[in-house]
């Protein structure tokens, strides 16, 4: 296949590096309490915020803690999306993402609110005037509603496949791989759909499925 015919990477990429070593088994038993400080750390600053006045509140409107209605008023307006909310966004979302995948039993790293540790989630920044519709950024969560039907239901065979695991990890202290790569998958696609219908930096559609 030659350069010209290889499609484009989509432009939010998430890979987590397979613990190929036995994991910690008294960490996985109790995840769901060990995940609770960091949990309400992430809460915090996902959630509407008070005492912040109307504008920050606008700030944490709609996409929890992401900076989602704000930018679609500017993409629509200015044709503009500031570094710096795109920053925050990304970061929160790299956070939630560590915190995820320390929930989902892939890592038994305790989630760092700074560094990257082998989570790897990249979104790339946008040029507005160039790549980003003005009208589109509207109407791109009604647009994603089968991705959200369909993330339900893969929702609930990645939940399974942690419970699974959690058995597994308990008697033989290894996440089974290809239960491992199919939750990646899973968070890979919504990563993709938050990218198209909240974080708003992409036009391309989401395509339906867990591959790389």
């Amino acid at each position: 296949m030659s350069a010209t015919n290889v499609p484009e990477a989509f432009p939010a990429t998430l890979e987590i590096d397979y613990p190929d070593r036995e994991l910690n088994r008294l960490t996985t038993a109790f995840r769901l309490l060990t995940v609770i400080p960091i949990g309400i750390i992430l809460a915090l600053i996902s959630g509407p915020q008070s005492g912040g006045g109307q504008s920050h509140r606008e700030i944490m409107l709609a996409g929890g803690g992401l900076v989602f209605l704000p930018t679609t008023l500017l993409l629509l307006f200015t044709r503009q999306y500031p570094r710096w909310w795109f920053n925050w966004n990304l970061e929160l979302t790299r956070f939630s993402a560590r915190v995820g995948a320390y929930l989902a039993l892939l890592r038994d790293e305790y989630p760092s609110a700074e560094d990257e540790q082998a989570v790897h989630l990249m979104v790339a920044y946008p040029d507005p005037p160039e790549s980003l519709s003005r009208w589109l950024p509207m109407v791109k969560w009604f647009l994603a509603i089968p991705h959200y039907v369909v993330l339900v239901f893969l929702g609930i065979a990645a939940l399974c496949c942690v419970v699974i695991a959690w058995f597994a990890i308990l008697f033989t202290g290894r996440y089974p791989r290809s239960l491992f790569d199919f939750v990646v998958g899973v968070f890979r696609w919504m990563l993709r759909v938050a990218a198209y219908a909240f974080l708003l930096t992409t036009d391309r559609y989401p395509p339906f499925g867990v591959s790389a």
